[in-house]
């Protein structure tokens, strides 16, 4: 009889089949207007623009509006768009002294998770559902995201936060008040277009979290601290800290080649390398990579990008006598060494990529709360595949403790 009924249970719907534990890749559930990737060309485009496009020509002020309103703004609705988050990065009083309560050794992650809560309790709009009120929502906490990372950073030193430079943009007031001194304009540029880079990526796992949470018709902040967790783990946002753990370790290796190899033979991974989309070269690695290269010449550190270099290509090509030939660089293999050479400690490299990606996670929550012309996705409700304990439809029986052997 539970033979019967276990073949019952298995038997499966044939669309069913081919959607299950594949970690839902190239699955479509929803309409977007906000990004696309094409992983077969290594093609990412922000709202119709090429990230090349955006890299060389745009800011993310710029890009953070484009995200969120669909269209490039004109000179006078960007600087309307930059005072807003200038006049918005203060962070409120009680922020930052629950911040000097936290425990020092806390992972920055887990504190700017923390803190999206609240800084919900501080918005005065929290529950206008408005589009607008999403949009004003949204401004907050792109201004503010970067306040916290700073912060904590500073208290976790035993320094105090410290004040936003009103006339530095939102990269260069970032670095700021990070480290205690002003970037030169190099610098400043440098992490501005690395902000650029990092602010939207389609339906990656952390704006899916976002979007899933917010279907539910949660508050802008809930869904943005779901992004900061799914953001954490090692497979996504976290990989670049995982880089630069590797480089550093690495850095006084004579035979990378030979540990390359060794890594890969023992089934190992190379941190960085390779990506659930791009099968090719993520476009995003291209432009951290050259700009890696000017800093380490710059600051006299060339040895990390050679570093860098060499586990590419050494990695790519045994990947090719393996018959892997869409492994390549992702946005974090070379993001990591961009950072360290900026003064940015690997525990912080996941939070300036959430400093970056917030723009396009609260873009996705209003596509998500709101819709477009195609209509507003339904709540995500997925189903599964009950593979348990079976003892037919009427379930199995329930014996008292007393008598259970």
């Amino acid at each position: 009889m539970i033979a019967k009924a276990e073949k019952e249970l298995k038997q499966e719907k044939p669309e069913e089949i081919k959607t299950k534990n594949i970690g839902l890749r190239g699955v479509k559930i929803a309409d977007t207007r906000i990004s696309d990737v094409d992983g077969e060309n290594g093609i990412l485009i922000y709202r119709g623009y090429r990230i090349e496009e955006l890299a060389k020509y745009s800011t993310f002020e710029e890009t953070a509006y484009l995200l969120l309103h669909d269209a490039l703004p004109s000179a006078e609705e960007l600087a309307d768009f930059s005072r807003r988050l200038v006049d918005s990065r203060r962070l409120p009083d009680f922020v930052l002294e629950n911040l000097k309560h936290l425990p020092q050794q806390a992972l920055p992650m887990d504190v700017l998770q923390a803190s999206i809560p609240m800084l919900a309790m501080a918005d005065p709009i929290l529950t206008m559902e408005t589009r607008e009120a999403n949009l004003s929502k949204a401004v907050r906490l792109i201004a503010r995201v970067p306040g916290v990372v700073a912060s904590w950073q500073r208290i976790r030193q035993g320094l105090e936060p410290l004040p936003s430079d009103d006339g530095l943009s939102h990269a260069g007031n970032f670095l700021w008040q990070l480290s205690g001194r002003k970037p030169d304009p190099e610098t400043a540029k440098y992490i501005d277009t690395a902000l650029v880079l990092h602010a939207d990526h389609s339906f990656n796992a952390s704006t899916f979290a976002c979007r899933e949470v917010v279907s539910t018709q949660a508050h802008m902040y809930a869904g943005v601290a779901a992004g900061v967790g799914a953001l954490s783990g090692s497979l996504h946002g976290g990989a670049n800290a995982q880089v630069m753990k590797m480089l550093m370790e690495l850095q006084n290796e004579k035979d990378v080649a030979g540990w390359v190899k060794k890594q890969l033979d023992g089934g190992q991974k190379i941190m960085g390398m390779g990506h659930a989309v791009y099968k090719t070269t993520d476009p995003r690695a291209k432009f951290l990579k050259e700009m890696g290269k000017r800093l380490g010449e710059k600051l006299g550190q060339e040895q990390w990008h050679r570093l860098s270099t060499e586990i590419e290509e050494t990695a790519v090509s045994e990947f090719e006598k393996r018959g892997k030939t869409t492994i390549k660089p992702n946005v974090d293999f070379y993001s990591a060494p961009v950072y360290y050479l900026m003064g940015i400690p690997q525990d912080l490299m996941t939070p300036v990529f959430a400093v970056a990606r917030v723009a396009g996670w609260t873009a996705h929550i209003i596509e998500e709360k709101f819709g477009d012309a195609q209509g507003k996705p339904a709540l995500y409700r997925p189903s599964s595949e009950y593979i348990g304990n079976y003892c037919g439809r009427t379930g199995c029986s329930y014996e008292p403790v007393e008598k259970r052997k």
